[in-house]
């Protein structure tokens, strides 16, 4: 086999507030030979997600800290070019933990094989990968939502709060979408069947949710914090549930984490605030695919994938999550 060279993209120090590209070291070096038990996967493509920024940070966490100096983690799928491993084999292609580089070598650890017959193959990162999973199990398990109920879902069209709306509507609530900007609530509404919209860059976000939520809100799927946090507690119904699935105005602050004001609510309406970590739910990903697998199939969960060219774009790529320039699935094409 000719000698391939290998790009990656390193942790070179961790950030305060912010990432940028001079929190990386790329690098270009000879792809690693092959040992038993492992396999050699071409990236194809990556999912950037808001939990990177959080990977970068040392300290406590659900997942370690991505260490200096290693390849920034990153899960993507990949089509395997040589196999060690008893279970993969040359010309299968895998969804896992390939960091933002060209080639993995490693033990495929937590990798499963994906057919992109079946669907194309960024659908993996996004419908069918973690961000499917964290919808469904962040609203249904920890949001439990009842047909009737009013669910207000932030960073709405975002790649999570996308699919966890449409999960919603499919269960029978009446869904509300908070995002920033006419072109992302007209998504929201006509892309992705939500029943009402909130444009935080525009409208007074309180009045917003008195005229779409005038009953209360049931559910509240978070995957924002701050300010808007605090607006959605004030809104509460009696034993409503707040699913917090992120915190992405917080990521880059350069001070403490600003704390819900609000919370009292939670007091009075008898509500629960639960956090929520999809590895917790590792166990029963392959029955919720299948049930995603079939809501796609059906027409009934539009899953959008907003696909940058180019491994070299990395840093300032994952920079429009924190800017709220894509709509749906943030992908790298590697």
């Amino acid at each position: 086999m000719t000698p391939l060279n290998n790009r990656q993209f390193l942790l070179a120090r961790r950030p305060v507030g912010a990432a940028s590209r001079d929190d990386f070291t790329f690098q270009t070096v000879p792809v690693d030979a092959v040992a038993e038990g492992q396999i050699l996967v071409k990236s194809e493509y990556l999912s950037l997600d808001p939990a990177m920024r959080g990977w970068m940070n040392e300290g406590k966490s659900y997942i370690a800290p991505v260490e200096l100096g290693a390849v920034m983690r990153a899960l993507g799928v990949g089509r395997v070019i040589e196999s060690q491993h008893p279970k993969f084999a040359a010309g299968d292609y895998v969804q896992g933990a390939l960091g933002v580089q060209d080639y993995f070598v490693g033990e495929p650890k937590g990798f499963n094989k994906v057919d992109p017959n079946v669907v194309p193959l960024q659908r993996y990162l996004s419908a069918l990968g973690m961000t499917g999973m964290s919808a469904y199990f962040a609203l249904l398990e920890v949001g439990a939502p009842k047909s009737g109920d009013t669910v207000v879902i932030s960073g709405a069209a975002g790649a999570v709060g996308s699919m966890a709306g449409q999960i919603a509507k499919i269960k029978g609530c009446r869904v509300i979408g908070i995002a920033g900007g006419a072109e992302k609530c007209h998504a929201l509404l006509n892309d992705y069947g939500f029943d009402g919209a909130i444009d935080y860059k525009n409208e007074d976000i309180h009045a917003g949710l008195k005229r779409e939520c005038p009953k209360g809100v049931d559910v509240y799927f978070d995957n924002v914090g701050g300010e808007i946090l605090d607006a959605v507690l004030t809104r509460l119904a009696p034993k409503a549930r707040v699913v917090i699935c992120g915190a992405i105005s917080q990521y880059n602050n350069k001070e403490a984490v600003k704390g819900p004001a609000n919370y009292l609510s939670l007091l009075v309406n008898r509500a629960r605030m639960e956090g929520f970590v999809v590895m917790d739910h590792a166990a029963n990903f392959a029955s919720a695919g299948m049930e995603i697998a079939g809501w796609l199939a059906q027409g009934k969960i539009n899953s959008k994938e907003h696909v940058v060219d180019g491994l070299e774009t990395f840093p300032e790529t994952l920079m429009m999550l924190f800017k709220g320039e894509n709509t749906g699935k943030l992908v790298l094409k590697v």
